[in-house]
């Protein structure tokens, strides 16, 4: 840790998280080299103003900005779907970046209000705030619709889903980007608890056109070679 922390708050900082959380060697590396102690708490929310003093700071602390979701591969042309399918199929490092606590509930959870169904991109439940935890993933930028739209869901999970003994429902709306001046307008007046924090991964550029056509197809491969010397 001294090689690789130069900072000593920091390197304090890492070596409390690994006793509490019971951290290995490689956990803790990555930890260090995402630079989760820069990241941690960075959310932008309105939980001083929706939630008590306790439990703000407990949430606060619970989220980070930005996510570092570099275990998936997305296309330039990736859609939400895309990403919520690639986050479940890499459950338990999408996990590990989500931070202690965080237990995995279900993805396109159902709500039926009036008429019509909707449905959760992500639905967890923190073990320490002891509340469901609405994620609502976004492949654009940051807009105070969204903040509309995630109120609306956490009075719909507080009203369908939570237990009386659960505390209020929280929203994390991850966006590909943000205007951090823009976000705070957007939440400062709604009184349900939600965060607003970027998202970064690895992009995979779509072929140029140019060379699309000049690489065989599948079908031309399996021609060529057979489909039983593929597999």
């Amino acid at each position: 840790m001294i090689s690789k922390v130069k900072d000593s708050a920091q390197r304090l900082w890492y070596a409390t998280k690994t006793l509490e959380h019971g951290w290995s060697r490689a956990v803790l590396t990555v930890q260090i080299e995402s630079d989760l102690c820069g990241r941690q708490g960075k959310a932008i929310s309105n939980f001083a103003g929706t939630l008590p003093a306790a439990q703000s700071d407990l949430a606060q602390q619970s989220l980070k900005d930005p996510y570092l979701f570099d275990f998936l591969t997305l296309q330039e042309d990736a859609v939400e779907r895309d990403l919520e399918l690639g986050l479940v199929d890499h459950i338990q490092k999408f996990l590990l970046e989500m931070g202690a606590g965080f237990a995995f509930v279900g993805r396109q959870v159902p709500l039926s209000v009036g008429d019509e169904d909707d449905y959760l991109d992500l639905l967890f439940y923190h073990l320490k705030l002891r509340c469901f935890i609405v994620i609502d993933l976004k492949m654009r930028k940051f807009t105070p619709e969204d903040a509309g739209k995630m109120n609306y869901y956490l009075s719909a999970v507080d009203d369908l889903m939570k237990h009386p003994t659960d505390a209020p429902t929280m929203g994390l709306i991850l966006c590909k980007s943000r205007d951090r001046i823009k976000a705070e307008y957007a939440l400062r007046d709604i009184a349900k608890p939600i965060g607003v924090a970027e998202w970064q991964t690895k992009l995979v550029k779509s072929l140029p056109t140019k060379l699309k056509g000049s690489l065989p197809t599948i079908e031309q491969i399996e021609a060529e070679f057979g489909p039983e010397r593929l597999s």
